[in-house]
This record gives C-alpha cells, sequence and structure tokens, in this order.
C-alpha cells in the first residue's frame, strides 16, 4: 500500500478511536483538527483559471447562434425564425453605445426592446468577461478605426450641433412665454453617410402674432426658410472620448420676411462641432460658426458660439437614462461697430423614453441674460427618434 494510503487509514483510526464515547478527550480534539484544517486551507488556496478572452467567450457563449464571424447562422441552424444581425456590418456594430451592448448582454434582448432570442448571459458571465465580448463583437467590423463609436454620440440639446453624424429625425418647438406670441418648429431629418459624415435636411414653420411693425396685426402662419447641412467628423477616439466635426448650413429664403417668418436673403453657415466625454457621466459639447448672408443689405453676418455642460445618469443600472444639461449661447453682429453679444442660459433636461433609448424628449427654456428688452423667455423642448435603431412604434 502506498505511503500516501497508509497515512490516510493511520489519521481515519484515530478519528475514529477519539470518537469513541469512553474518550474523554474527544471533543476537545476533533474542534482542534477542525480549526488547523481550517486554517490551513485559508493560507493554501486553489489556484484561479486565467481569465477567458473575449474570443474564448465569444466562441463558448455567442458563435452556436451568431456565427464564428459574426454573420449570423442560418435559420435553419439556429432553429427559431428571428433574423440575426450581421455583425461585419460596421454601422451596425459600431452606433450604440457600449454600455447598450453589455445591458442586452447581460440582461437579454427585452432590457433594450429587442427580441427575447436574446438570452441574458449576466449570470453565466462576469461583467469583465461581458466587456471582453463586446470589444471581440466590435472588432469583427472591417474598418472599425474609421467609425465613431456610439460612445461618443452625446445628447443631443436644444441648440448646440452635436459632433457626431446621426440618423435620427428631431422635432423641436419653442413657445414664446412673454412678449408677441409665437410658436416656431422645425421638422430636422438626418442621414449618416458612411463612417463620419452626415446630411441634413431641415423644415422649418410656425405661427407668430403680428404686432403690427409691417402694418399688420393679428396671427399669420407659413413655412419658414428651408437649410440643408453636411457635416463630417475630421477627428475622433473613443479612448480619449472625443469628436471634432467640420460642417456647413445654407438656409434658402422660403420663408416670407415680411410676416418674421424667414430671413429674405441666402444664408451660408461654416460651423465646427466638438465633444468630449468626461469621468462619472458627465460630457461637455462646443458648437461655433458664422452666419454670412448672400446680401448684407437687411441681413447682418454674426458670429456665434454655443457651449453645454451636461451629465448622464440611469435610474437603474439598465434603465432610462436622465441628462440634464446646460447651454450658454452667444451671439454678436460683425459689421456693427457698437454691436454687443447677446447671451442666454438654456437649462433643461433629455430623458429616453423607450426601451431601446431611440425615442427621446428634452425640455428646458431659453433665458436672455442681457438685452432683455427685446428678448424674452421661451420654452423649447423635442422629441428625438433614431430611425436607425428601428420603428417609431417598436423598443418600447
Amino acid at each position: 500500500m502506498a505511503r500516501g494510503a497508509l497515512r490516510q487509514v493511520s489519521f481515519a483510526a484515530a478519528v475514529n478511536r477519539a470518537l469513541r464515547p469512553d474518550c474523554r478527550w474527544w471533543r476537545p480534539g476533533v474542534i482542534a483538527a477542525v480549526a488547523i484544517a481550517g486554517l490551513a486551507a485559508r493560507r493554501v488556496p486553489a489556484a484561479d483559471a486565467p481569465p477567458r478572452t473575449g474570443a474564448q467567450v465569444w466562441t463558448q457563449a455567442c458563435a452556436a447562434c451568431h456565427g464564428p464571424d459574426g454573420a449570423g447562422r442560418r435559420r435553419d441552424v439556429v432553429a427559431f425564425d428571428v433574423p440575426l444581425p450581421d455583425l461585419r456590418d460596421c454601422a451596425f456594430a459600431t452606433s450604440e453605445p457600449t454600455a447598450d451592448w453589455i445591458a442586452v448582454v447581460h440582461e437579454g434582448g427585452r432590457v433594450r426592446g429587442l427580441d427575447r432570442m436574446m438570452p441574458a448571459f449576466g449570470g453565466a458571465l462576469t461583467d469583465d468577461e461581458i466587456a471582453r465580448v463586446v470589444d471581440t463583437l466590435r472588432e469583427f467590423c472591417p474598418r472599425l478605426p474609421a467609425w465613431p463609436l456610439g460612445d461618443l454620440n452625446l445628447p443631443r440639446a436644444l441648440f448646440t450641433e452635436k459632433a457626431f453624424p446621426e440618423n435620427e429625425v428631431v422635432m423641436t418647438s419653442t413657445i414664446a412665454l412673454h412678449g408677441p406670441g409665437s410658436v416656431m418648429n422645425e421638422l430636422v431629418y438626418e442621414h449618416r453617410l458612411g463612417a463620419r459624415s452626415m446630411l441634413e435636411v431641415g423644415v422649418p414653420f410656425g405661427v407668430l402674432e403680428q404686432t403690427g411693425g409691417s402694418g399688420a396685426t393679428g396671427w399669420t402662419a407659413g413655412l419658414g426658410d428651408l437649410g440643408f447641412a453636411f457635416k463630417h467628423a475630421l477627428v475622433q477616439s473613443a479612448r480619449t472620448g472625443s469628436i471634432f466635426s467640420l460642417g456647413l448650413d445654407v438656409s434658402v429664403p422660403t420663408g416670407r420676411e415680411e410676416q418674421g417668418l424667414g430671413a429674405g436673403v441666402t444664408v451660408v453657415n461654416p460651423f465646427v462641432a466638438f465633444g468630449q466625454i468626461l469621468p462619472a457621466g458627465t460630457f461637455v459639447q462646443a458648437h461655433a460658426g458664422l452666419d454670412l448672408p448672400v446680401e448684407t443689405s437687411a441681413t447682418k453676418p454674426e458670429v456665434f458660439w454655443h457651449a453645454l455642460v451636461g451629465w448622464s445618469l440611469n435610474a437603474h443600472r439598465f434603465g432610462r437614462m436622465y441628462s440634464p444639461m446646460l447651454e450658454v449661447l452667444g451671439a454678436r453682429e460683425l459689421e456693427s461697430s457698437g454691436a454687443h453679444v447677446a447671451w442666454d442660459l438654456v437649462p433643461q433636461m433629455q430623458v429616453t423614453l423607450s426601451r431601446r433609448k431611440h425615442v427621446r424628449v428634452d425640455v428646458g427654456a431659453d433665458v436672455p441674460v442681457n438685452q432683455t428688452q427685446d428678448r424674452h423667455v421661451q420654452l423649447g423642448a423635442y422629441v428625438l427618434w433614431d430611425w436607425y435603431d428601428g420603428s417609431l412604434f417598436k423598443g418600447w
């Protein structure tokens, strides 16, 4: 018999003798043995297995449905009819923030209004493993470095242009709370082009109270000046949380100037936009440019700058997102030597409505800081639909 086996038999015999009723020292002996064994177990921890890489997690947990290359298995292989996304599509793999990918892997598809066939892996994978597998699935995009990640798609403000190229429809309204009445609206359609560019069409319309300055009184309604814009992200980095874009906006005189519904002249607006992610869910954005009318007899050139600070927080880890923001707006005419800078503050709150976070609302107030004799407080609000994320009526 091996020496280790002899030791085991001897130890067992000793324990049996100690546990006999006629052995008076059995209680303290057993207690001492258990204590020594417990101390020994603490001092000699079991060797931990090395952490799994994202590729290993993908192979073991994800590839059965999504395929080894992220293309998605055929329906006859997975045995359900829900179409699987092609993760090699860079637009799909990069457009959503990392936190939303993690939420879907952790809680399953229903946490973001997706199909229940996407199971929850929060009980089988650690948070680190989920983060690593999300990094892995994005690497199926063959041109990943060229595509800004959805983390850089910061919350939209009422007036400050974002640097991120979007696929959105936004309906914005401003309502005058003092002075002549007005309800001005703008419907904006934004369409992303490739990795970093975007086209935008804006259709303004509204109703205004005529004050008699042009000889008319009462209320009037109509279309404003149509706007067309192009934006391109020059620099972006998920590592530093930064994105910088250039853009050009052109408005054409389709509105009636005499009724206050247009400028009466084509206006060219070159602009820059910047976004920066900060710690603890905070962020800053900036937007500056020039309004250059092609004819300056009625409308003067103007320089403007917008900046904001915001903070995104969730009611719980994977729940609705709230983003309080404060914009600071400045504008000054260029050709007027005595012109002063007009300052405004715009406190506001953006809230996600749908579980998919593709429908959001923002409500705030444009509060003039100076030159308040002819500028009044206005209530502002918008409804945003990220149409690339799905139907307006799905994802709730």
